[in-house]
């Protein structure tokens, strides 16, 4: 098959850009050395992550079960989608000539064809025939992008049946998906799929179903920031008791948002493109300085391991490909890449900043996902605009406060100190909580000299997709900061009080936001005979954030502010007085005061660690004391 480019060059005129095509084919064709570094670092990359894949693949013809599969060092099962390497075997096949690679790639689909094959074309998320179908769409793509730029390099009876294997995925897709059959990922990413596939086995109708598709996924698009919404149950039609729709960044910017940006570039659709350049630029003001994505507040949260979402593609391709329209997007693309590098060892991807510390082992999802987009890029670098860091990411120089009121979230900044507050109510599950930062919560505080220092786990962790998370290696401890109180052994805090609000202002230097908060149980039952209605103040100067809790209620149990400080377990801790501890980083030192004793919830060893979003935490309370309606707690840093 002669390889040609999907994405052609010429889609992009038409689009409204900031620079005049003729600036914008210099862009593309003539690359500076800075962008040459990206292309350096996600090919060292991808042949790490893919040598790393080879080397947890399963060899054993005399056991199907098992065979061509990549086995998965933290998982006690295999991953249905770990064909999903087909594509970055196959780049790696035909830019480095080793054999070993279209060996691989071929392996992993004898694996799929032999356990998780259905005969209506499509593929399962395990082996069980009856389990979820709708990843086929992944698969598809992947075998989709194989085909299309690297088929060349495998042998004529292969390509053939693969191709054929690939239009009976396209007709599953066809026959199956809708716009609001599930959560929007699915057919957000059918968009880019079907198209994709109709042009590789010659479909005109797989086109037409996507065009349909695409003119559809423009209504699911939030009414003043233009985020994706629709990760929920229903995904067309479910508000929040705040009449606010299920977004998730994670899968927003490392799955959808791709899949929407590469048709419309390459169909020339200038009304989604316009609608994706205000949906980026929004999505992109939670990507923190590091190149982390901020997805706390996100209701499928419970995947997010800071650099994205366990098991979804990359953001990428999209910040890449329309870094021609805010040079910042080049800088997502790249700081989040030089991220995913830091959470690599021996050739997997961790599933956050915390995993190789703690010894955790990786789930090998998360690399043959992430390895695609990677692919993605190579494959189009020729007729790529300039991707550069030379533009600053809007959370590395933003200062002030920003309500997000399709989410009700608060991004404040000031000085070094970068912070999330959210009251988001509306819920992936509407059975079963499964909480994310919300109740007037800290999701994020982060500061620009030291790096992360709170971040929010969910309230109670739960394998909400077991095939798709990591089990919690030792005692669950919540890492988002909170008021907790206990009555019979029942746990109430603020974090399930979903009705809760957030006033915010800043003056004279220091930005305030107040939290009017409830103390809750799972059930949503407010806590009595004790205090239940607090307030919880976050004070930020260019010099501390401080937080206030207050009360004007009588408290009778023991009421405490739990203060989960981000810190791997080789950071010296020092209990300066019974009311100040600091926590020595690489680049500063932490102090943290309280008007009360700062005390460490207890746990096995010197740190805990969780899954979400991947770190080891030192968990600090601070409680009431007697008569005592105030808890103030101040964090530094020098």
């Amino acid at each position: 098959m002669k390889r040609r480019n999907f994405l052609q060059l010429s889609a992009f005129a038409g689009v409204g850009l900031t620079l005049p095509m003729s600036g914008l084919l210099n862009a593309c064709t003539n690359h500076p050395e800075h962008s040459l570094e990206f292309k350096n670092l996600i090919t060292d990359l991808l042949k790490d992550w893919s040598d790393g894949m080879l080397k947890v693949q399963i060899n054993n013809p005399s056991n199907l079960e098992v065979h061509g599969a990549l086995g998965c060092p933290s998982c006690s099962h295999i991953h249905g989608r770990c064909m999903d390497a087909v594509y970055p075997f196959l780049h790696m096949a035909d830019k480095t000539g080793d054999e070993k690679y279209i060996e691989g790639a071929k392996l992993v689909m004898i694996w799929a064809e032999n356990n998780v094959s259905q005969e209506n074309g499509a593929w399962t998320v395990i082996k069980n025939p009856k389990s979820w179908k709708g990843i086929t769409i992944f698969g598809a793509i992947a075998l989709a992008e194989s085909l299309h730029y690297h088929g060349h390099v495998l042998d004529e009876a292969t390509r053939k049946a693969w191709t054929v294997r690939l239009e009976k995925a396209g007709q599953y897709i066809y026959d199956t998906f809708t716009i609001d059959f599930t959560n929007i990922n699915y057919p957000g990413t059918a968009v880019y799929g079907l198209n994709l596939i109709g042009g590789v086995v010659n479909r005109d109708d797989f086109k037409a179903k996507s065009k349909k598709l695409a003119s559809e996924v423009k209504a699911y698009f939030t009414e003043n920031e233009s985020l994706l919404f629709g990760e929920c149950k229903k995904s067309s039609s479910k508000l929040s008791e705040k009449g606010l729709h299920g977004v998730d960044l994670g899968y927003n910017v490392e799955e959808t948002l791709n899949s929407l940006v590469m048709y419309a570039i390459k169909e020339k659709d200038d009304e989604l493109l316009q609608i994706l350049t205000k949906s980026l630029n929004s999505h992109l003001e939670f990507m923190l300085p590091d190149g982390a994505w901020d997805n706390s507040w996100g209701n499928r949260m419970y995947k997010w391991s800071y650099w994205g979402s366990r098991t979804c593609d990359g953001s990428q391709p999209a910040f890449g490909m329309m870094s021609h329209i805010n040079p910042a997007f080049g800088t997502a693309a790249i700081k989040n890449t030089e991220l995913l590098q830091r959470c690599t060892a021996d050739g997997l991807i961790h599933g956050g900043p915390g995993f190789i510390e703690a010894g955790i082992p990786p789930c090998v999802h998360h690399t043959f996902t992430h390895a695609k987009p990677l692919a993605a890029l190579l494959d189009h670098w020729d007729h790529l605009p300039e991707i550069n860091a030379n533009a600053s990411l809007p959370r590395a120089t933003a200062d002030g406060v920003k309500h997000f009121k399709d989410l009700d979230v608060y991004l404040f900044a000031r000085g070094d100190w970068r912070g999330t507050v959210s009251a988001y109510d509306a819920e992936y599950h509407y059975k079963y909580d499964f909480r994310q930062a919300s109740g007037g919560a800290l999701g994020v505080l982060y500061h620009n000299k030291v790096g992360l220092l709170c971040a929010a786990s969910m309230a109670e962790y739960a394998l909400v997709e077991k095939n798709n998370q990591q089990v919690q290696p030792n005692k669950d401890i919540c890492l988002t900061p909170r008021i907790e109180t206990f009555k019979d052994e029942v746990w109430y805090t603020n974090l399930y009080d979903l009705p809760a609000t957030v006033a915010s202002k800043d003056e004279n230097g220091a930005i305030e936001l107040i939290a009017d908060v409830k103390l809750k149980n799972v059930d949503r039952k407010e806590v009595e005979g004790t205090a239940a209605a607090f307030d919880i103040g976050y004070n930020c100067t260019a010099n501390k954030t401080a937080i206030k809790v207050t009360t004007k209620q009588e408290i009778t149990a023991q009421t405490a502010f739990v203060l989960p400080i981000v810190s791997p377990s080789s950071e010296a801790v020092t209990q300066v007085s019974k009311n100040e501890i600091t926590i020595q980083k690489p680049e500063g030192l932490v102090t943290i005061k309280a008007n009360a004793p700062i005390k460490t919830k207890e746990m096995e060893g010197t740190r805990t660690f969780n899954m979400v979003p991947g770190v080891e935490a030192l968990p600090l309370e601070v409680f009431f004391e007697e008569d005592s309606k105030t808890l103030e707690l101040s964090i530094t840093v020098s």
